[in-house]
């Protein structure tokens, strides 16, 4: 089974994100996507992130039915920061039958050999990259890209948490079931 794994905060996820992982389900022959919710970025603030398992219980309300994606929580069983490498490595210990790809967009594929182990990363993994704004996808020797055209929409999670503390709406921005959540449960406030 081929998953890609979309890394990130999801702090909130919203349907920028959801776009992106259909859209590499629609166009890559990846069998499924699955969301990582990292619980700590070590290259983002700790400070406005909500507790890790409220993320990704917005993470599994947003793609409750949906069959080809998966919220997971792994990282939150690793130590921390979380590294990319070491979670792949768990996974590829715990599902060796699986092939692993990574999905990610152009501005992070910049910042890629600053990662921890990001040379082994791009030599063994197949890397998704979806296009960003002034981030054309830079070839790298020796990595395995593949480049996608995914709609863009610039929803950003700081927007939405923007909106909500100025009592402003993020409909549209999240998916109903995830802003009725944030509503009810009083998130971001």
């Amino acid at each position: 089974m081929k998953v890609g794994l979309y890394f990130g905060s999801f702090n909130p996820i919203h349907n920028g994100h959801l776009i992106i992982a259909n859209h590499v389900l629609q166009n890559t022959g990846m069998d499924a996507v699955w969301f990582i919710v990292s619980p700590q970025n070590p290259f983002k603030q700790n400070h406005t992130l909500l507790n890790e398992y409220h993320r990704l219980h917005l993470v599994q309300t947003a793609i409750e039915g949906e069959t080809r994606m998966r919220a997971v929580d792994i990282e939150f069983k690793l130590p921390r920061p979380s590294y990319t490498i070491d979670t792949l490595t768990y996974l590829e210990e715990k599902y060796p039958e699986y092939e692993f790809s990574i999905i990610m967009g152009s501005d992070s594929l910049e910042n890629i050999e600053k990662w921890k182990s990001g040379e082994v990363i791009l030599k063994r993994y197949t890397i998704c990259v979806y296009e960003r704004l002034n981030y054309p996808t830079r070839h790298i020797e020796g990595a395995k890209i593949i480049s996608i055209k995914a709609p863009l929409i610039e929803i950003s999670a700081s927007l939405i948490r923007s909106n909500i503390k100025s009592g402003k709406s993020i409909r549209y921005l999240v998916p109903d079931s995830v802003m009725n959540e944030i509503e009810r449960s009083g998130y971001y406030k």
